[in-house]
């Protein structure tokens, strides 16, 4: 969703779906739910059994990015309830007061979330969104032509025996984000000074780079057609499913650390609706089921005990303390500073 994420799922396509009540409900057909979410960001089984449980219909739509949501939320034109932004678009929303304070009386299995998601820097207090799925980002790789050792740094990217064979992200925060980390400094850094000098180092980077990538750069690397890419820790699990010649590593400098969310518009008509799905998505056995179709990190203790040793022992699931440690969150960052990053971007591109 960035671009805290480009959409870093497998297939990602905008779609519009209306998913009807279960059979045996008869509530009345204005108790709906309105949801818009990240394509094929959800077991869409779930939403069946929450209707089916409830009564609640839910309209469910999908977009492909987080800007495009923020434009349709601020516009007002359509009415959501429950939307799924990253935690630098959660912090932005609340900034613009678009975003609703959620009622934790209506939401018991919160308990569940683990102490190290909550109180988080883009929303102090937990005022106003809920963690929904996390992770991280990395290089994979494949095994037959790049050297493990090589891959335990982002200089791998820079290396020029691997001229021709590596994807970056066509995407500002991310790319640059990757050569800040490299350089030793802030993914969110506001200093002009280390933006300047990190775009210089993708300057540098370019001749070497074969193609700057979105989702297309995935089937790329399962053909074989690239030596490395940079893609998000679930798609790292899907991509070496469908090619064990790769493998997945987060380099020793850190990388990005995104969370989604679950929050609720300030434009909403159904806020109860909303806390109601929040809380069926909490619960231990609905997460867990989540999780197995979407293959993403969950911060939902109760649903990392029912995945057990499968998720606990997968280091691209369950990444190491010190990994987290070094990793940082997207933040929501000024005009002023956008627009370096911006500038910065448009003159690698551009080159």
């Amino acid at each position: 969703m960035k671009s805290k994420k480009f959409i870093s799922l497998a297939t990602i396509f905008t779609l519009a779906s209306t998913l009807l009540v279960g059979c045996g409900t008869s509530k009345p057909s204005n108790e709906v739910l309105n949801i818009y979410n990240v394509g094929d960001y959800i077991d869409e089984s779930l939403i069946t059994k929450f209707e089916e449980e409830t009564g609640i219909k839910v309209v469910y739509e999908t977009y492909d990015t987080n800007e495009s949501m923020y434009q349709k939320v601020k516009s007002g034109s359509t009415k959501y309830d429950l939307v799924f932004p990253s935690d630098y678009m959660v912090e932005k929303m609340i900034n613009e007061n678009m975003l609703e304070e959620i009622d934790y009386s209506n939401i018991p299995n919160y308990k569940y979330i683990d102490e190290d998601f909550r109180n988080a820097d883009y929303d102090k207090g937990d005022k106003h969104s809920v963690p929904y799925l996390w992770g991280t980002f990395g290089i994979v790789y494949n095994k037959n032509i790049v050297d493990e050792e090589d891959v335990k740094s982002w200089d791998v990217l820079w290396n020029k025996k691997y001229a021709g064979e590596i994807q970056m992200l066509d995407s500002v925060r991310d790319s640059m984000g990757i050569s800040l980390k490299r350089l030793g400094y802030s993914m969110n850094s506001t200093d002009q000074k280390e933006i300047e000098e990190a775009k210089e180092q993708l300057m540098i980077q370019k001749p070497i780079v074969q193609s700057y990538v979105n989702d297309d750069g995935k089937d790329r690397l399962v053909a074989g057609e690239a030596a490395m890419g940079i893609v998000y820790s679930g798609d790292a699990i899907t991509l070496i499913e469908s090619n064990d010649d790769l493998a997945y590593s987060v380099p020793k400098e850190g990388t990005n650390r995104w969370i989604d969310a679950m929050c609720i518009p300030k434009t909403a008509e159904n806020k109860d609706y909303a806390e109601q799905f929040i809380n069926f998505m909490l619960d231990p056995k609905n997460a867990a089921v989540n999780v197995e179709y979407i293959w993403y990190s969950t911060p939902n203790t109760g649903a990392i005990d029912i995945l057990g040793e499968d998720y606990i022992d997968d280091p691209i699931m369950n990444p190491s303390q010190e990994i987290i440690d070094k990793s940082e969150v997207f933040s929501d960052l000024d005009v002023n500073t956008l627009r370096l990053y911006d500038n910065a971007w448009i003159e690698v591109k551009c080159e």
